[in-house]
């Protein structure tokens, strides 16, 4: 069973989807009949892309202020699962997305990443592979469960 589920998470429309997801994954490890487990641990994690070739510290100010607003956003993702007895946390992050997702899962010894993705045109399907959940997926050392 999953118990340190990893949900990156960019606030659009689609990061619902596997709230949801995670959230019902979440509550299914305490939720088995005669199981006496807890719920698994959910760490929301929003990644600040930054800048190629330009210092951090030279865009400190604007990086902040994004980072100020994403935790506010977080607060409110993250009582969705405190309300229902699930631990959640939140992190921010700055880099490259996918590179800064697929370190943290494996620095946190995460077991499971639950990531909003894009459907697929099926008549043009290589489209897809430069996304960002493509390269999580194929990547990661841990399941991903891609939610569309």
């Amino acid at each position: 069973m999953f118990r340190n589920i990893l949900v990156p998470v960019d606030f659009s429309l689609k990061t619902d989807a596997a709230l949801n997801a995670a959230l019902d994954l979440a509550r299914g490890v305490a939720g088995v009949a005669g199981s006496s487990a807890e719920p698994a641990r959910v760490t929301l994690l929003h990644v600040v892309e930054t800048i190629e070739h330009v210092e951090f510290d030279e865009m400190k100010d604007f990086y902040h202020g994004l980072e100020t607003r994403a935790i506010a956003k977080l607060y409110g993702m993250q009582e969705r699962f405190t309300a229902l007895g699930i631990p959640a946390v939140h992190e921010v992050a700055f880099g490259k997305r996918a590179e800064t997702i697929l370190h943290h899962a494996e620095d946190k010894g995460i077991d499971l990443i639950v990531l909003s993705s894009h459907k697929v045109d099926r008549d043009h399907p290589a489209l897809g592979v430069g996304t960002i959940s493509y390269r999580i997926a194929i990547v990661a050392r841990c399941p991903v469960l891609l939610v569309k």
